[in-house]
């Protein structure tokens, strides 16, 4: 399963990427850096129109405060898109707004994380994130798109 993860920040996605790999995550990673990116990759546009460079994701982890096209925006198109709302999205940010968790939850969202302030305190919530959606949830088999 790819597990696709939209967030500009280049630190908060070397220690995602990090606290991902010692929670043994075995999975493809990729990364886009703003929700139109996104949409590229998940829309096969642009430098993503080669599926072998944009396999489908299994899973997105989204943060909500990007450039171009925020999170909320993405996360909309996203789940209003019938191609593409199967795909469980988990929003990992910073906000831990009450208005952002209404809204991302009234829009489709999977789940909502604040990001942990420590490191040690993301590697367990990817131990924990990974063990949930790879090992106990079941997933709809999405045939690849051309």
């Amino acid at each position: 399963i790819t597990l696709l993860l939209a967030d500009d920040d280049d630190e908060d996605v070397f220690m995602a990427k990090e606290a991902l790999e010692l929670s043994r995550l075995g999975n493809d990673v990729r990364r886009v850096c703003d929700g139109e990116e996104l949409m590229d990759y998940l829309l096969r546009r642009g430098r993503y129109a080669d599926p072998a460079d944009s396999p489908e994701p299994g899973l997105i982890l989204l943060d909500l405060n990007m450039p171009k096209k925020d999170g909320r925006e993405a996360l909309a198109e996203i789940k209003s898109d019938a191609s593409l709302r199967k795909i469980p999205v988990i929003v990992l940010t910073t906000s831990r707004a009450e208005e952002d968790i209404f809204r991302t939850y009234d829009l489709g969202v999977s789940s909502f994380i604040s990001k942990p302030v420590t490191f040690e305190g993301l590697v367990d919530a990817m131990k924990i994130l990974s063990q949930y959606w790879f090992e106990i949830v079941e997933l709809p088999n999405r045939p690849e798109r051309a």
